[in-house]
């Protein structure tokens, strides 16, 4: 059966419905119900061929397969079926209101509300999330913890939970206090559960992307993961329900210990159809010409596309922004560029960077970039700005793919590789199931510019669980009572050599051999170096290059890629933006390095300066807003300890790291940057806010006392707030 045919059909006329719904119906009773499945969603999506006389047909198949969302938009018979018209019913949901449930929504549902823990593997377009609001709209919990693995995730998380803040209090930063009286919905990384002061008592947790917990996935953040699942799960006890996608299996005899059921389904309310454009060109996209021809072959598809939106995947920030400028000259020397948008993204850009910026140009084309070199809130309006049908075309990184919820009918995989390695069939899933979306894009598309990866089993290892490849830093943190006979040795051999440090070691949640050496280092310089080591506030430039150095030096994974960072680069740049606040400087800064490149003496000016900023903005998310506040704090506690141990007054890293990680605004407004607000419109504002406001009155307050009037605000930051006020 080709589902192809259907869509080929001009009318599905009466003896073609008719032998259709009868292999239809077979299928979902055989096996293979995913082929029953894909013939009924085709039916849906051609629903205005199908002749009338079958419909009923086609609306007791949809009961059958359990498409009850579907059931209740297509099933326009004034006489109802009484027994459909109860399952429908039952599938409604009792927490939200108009939302209809898939059939096997409702069995997870049920199995949550009869207080199993569940591990879902399922596909993206499958409704995990749905599951999340349920847990929350029940009211049934009273502290809900939520680890989302990006900063975008969680204002995502938080724009759809929001409506619930009558119930919850919610926190999205460590900053904000939990309500000790009041039930509170914690929507985090795993990094900030770790870090967060006072944790209540936790009833009910929620890991999406739930395969990151796993050592295999090469992932940096997967033992910061485990701690927090550890805490959550065993010392808290709570309640979990662990969630991702194309996943095979999990550590043997985890589900058994937390009673805990492993889901695994393919159950889906939209198609994928597969167009492989490798298998049909492979020779020439294997001949010496093959960039060109590779190039040109996707610039005329995204053009014969350009009614429907399309994403397209690539393999780095550089890549993103390189392909896409090659994509709008295509366009202008074909003289097929639409009218210009008019976006108000491009003021923010013009007052706050520079008009030069090829990014503008771009989007006044209707074609955006995403990649996680670009500033968060840049990423978040382009992407608002492609589901609202602003922006026809969207050239991305893995950071779009894992977990950002987009409207695209195609997807275009166009490179094969994920953080300088092949991507495998897992990663190849993923990207697949960003195309399609339900009640929208029944039928999405992927274009293939490669070969389909092999489809190899996905087991994911669980280290906090299994042990077996659990790092130095996971051991610590677990309870001794509940590390395996295996690793007993290796436990009590980390506990005999970090003797005194072992808390604050265990509590830093970084490499526990970098953090020893970096104690041997300021055990041994104190004496001479108290002035670089004993310091508070705002280091000089002597002192931030020690503790940078230290970090380096010591903190960085094994293996881990910093290029095209340096050790004096980092200290320069962080200097740079801590100490003077100079994002225009460091732009300016690394424009004059890379015009001196001789790697880069075939670029243009625009190049360069293309260049110079997506270098700069990667440095301010990746190091200056994640990874030396990280540095910061954990050196501050261990040169604490080592002044505390020989009598001396410890430094003070703290502020610094705050000024770093938070853009130099007030700590009760730093969680709206997390939120999707530019600091440039925080600092207008700021002055008009009481510092000692509590965090979660900062928004009414802004509505209340009119701050928005602020004559200097943007359109474009006065609506970034705005939004967040009308969730609220």
């Amino acid at each position: 059966m080709n589902v192809e045919d259907i869509y080929n059909k001009e009318f599905i006329d009466f003896e073609y419905s008719f032998a259709l719904t009868s292999i239809c119906s077979r299928y979902l009773r055989s096996m293979d119900e995913q082929m029953g499945r894909d013939i009924l969603l085709a039916i849906i999506d051609n629903w205005e061929k199908v002749e009338q006389g079958t419909k009923k047909i086609w609306i007791d198949l949809l009961d059958s397969a359990g498409f009850y969302p579907y059931l209740k938009v297509y099933d326009s018979n004034d006489i109802k079926d009484l027994g459909q018209e109860i399952r429908t019913y039952y599938h409604e949901s009792s927490n939200i209101g108009n939302i209809t449930l898939h059939r096997e929504q409702k069995i997870l549902l049920d199995y949550l509300e009869n207080n199993k823990n569940l591990v879902v593997s399922a596909p993206t377009s499958f409704g995990k999330s749905l599951l999340i609001e349920e847990v929350v709209a029940s009211s049934k919990y009273k502290n809900i913890v939520i680890i989302q693995p990006t900063l975008a995730l969680i204002h995502e998380t938080f724009k759809k939970l929001v409506k619930y803040n009558n119930t919850y209090n919610i926190v999205v930063t460590t900053s904000q206090e939990a309500e000790n009286n009041e039930n509170n919905i914690f929507i985090l990384t795993a990094e900030r559960v770790i870090e967060f002061n006072n944790l209540p008592k936790i009833d009910f947790v929620i890991i999406d992307e739930f395969y990151k917990l796993s050592s295999k996935r090469d992932d940096e953040r997967s033992d910061i993961l485990n701690m927090a699942a550890n805490l959550l799960i065993n010392k808290h006890r709570a309640q979990f329900y662990l969630l991702g996608p194309n996943i095979t299996n999990i550590s043997p005899g985890f589900a058994e210990k937390y009673n805990a059921i492993f889901y695994k389904t393919n159950y889906s309310l939209v198609n994928n159809d597969i167009i492989d454009l490798y298998t049909k060109y492979k020779k020439e996209l294997n001949s010496p010409g093959k960039i060109k021809f590779k190039e040109n072959l996707l610039f005329e598809l995204l053009f014969n596309l350009k009614e429907e939106q399309t994403i397209i995947y690539c393999s780095s920030p550089n890549r993103v922004m390189s392909l896409s400028i090659k994509f709008l000259d295509y366009l202008m020397q074909k003289g097929k560029v639409e009218n210009e948008e008019d976006l108000e993204l491009i003021e923010w850009i013009n007052e706050n960077l520079t008009p030069q910026w090829t990014y503008n140009k771009l989007l006044k084309y209707k074609i955006g970039v995403h990649n996680g070199a670009i500033i968060k809130h840049l990423n978040e309006s382009v992407v608002d700005y492609f589901n609202n049908q602003e922006l026809n075309y969207l050239f991305c990184t893995s950071t779009l793919i894992e977990g950002v919820n987009t409207t695209a009918k195609n997807v275009v995989i166009f490179d094969n590789i994920k953080g300088g390695k092949e991507i495998d069939y897992f990663d190849f899933s993923n990207i697949k199931g960003r195309s399609g979306r339900f009640m929208k894009h029944i039928l999405g598309k992927v274009y293939l510019f490669n070969e389909i990866p092999s489809n190899n089993d996905v087991i994911i290892d669980i280290p906090f669980f299994d042990q077996v490849e659990a790092s130095d830093e996971v051991i610590i943190s677990l309870e001794k009572d509940s590390i395996k006979k295996e690793q007993t040795e290796r436990y009590n051999n980390l506990v005999e050599t970090l003797g005194d440090y072992f808390e604050v070691v265990k509590n830093n949640n970084i490499s526990v051999n970098g953090q020893l050496k970096i104690i041997k280092e300021i055990e041994g310089n104190l004496a001479d170096h108290q002035t670089l080591i004993c310091w508070e506030g705002i280091p000089t430039y002597k002192q931030l290059s020690y503790i940078l150095e230290l970090g380096w030096d010591n903190l960085l994974k094994p293996g881990e890629t910093t290029l095209p960072m340096t050790k004096g680069k980092l200290v320069f740049m962080t200097n740079n933006f801590g100490v003077k606040d100079g994002f225009i400087d460091s732009i300016r800064s690394e424009y004059i390095y890379q015009s001196k490149q001789t790697a880069n003496k075939n670029k243009n000016k625009e190049q360069i300066l293309d260049l110079a900023i997506l270098n700069t903005m990667q440095v301010y998310r990746h190091w200056l807003k994640y990874k030396v506040p990280k540095w910061l704090n954990v050196i501050d506690k261990l040169q604490r300890e080592v002044c505390h141990k020989n009598g001396l007054k410890p430094g003070n890293y703290k502020i610094f790291a705050s000024l770093l990680e938070n853009e130099n605004v007030s700590g009760n407004l730093a969680h709206l940057i997390d939120l999707g607000v530019p600091s440039s419109a925080i600092k207008k504002i700021e002055r008009f806010i009481p510092k000692d406001l509590p965090i979660n009155h900062v928004l009414k307050f802004i509505r209340d006392e009119k701050v928005l009037n602020e004559s200097s605000l943007l359109n474009y930051e006065k609506k970034k707030i705005q939004n967040l006020i009308s969730f609220t």
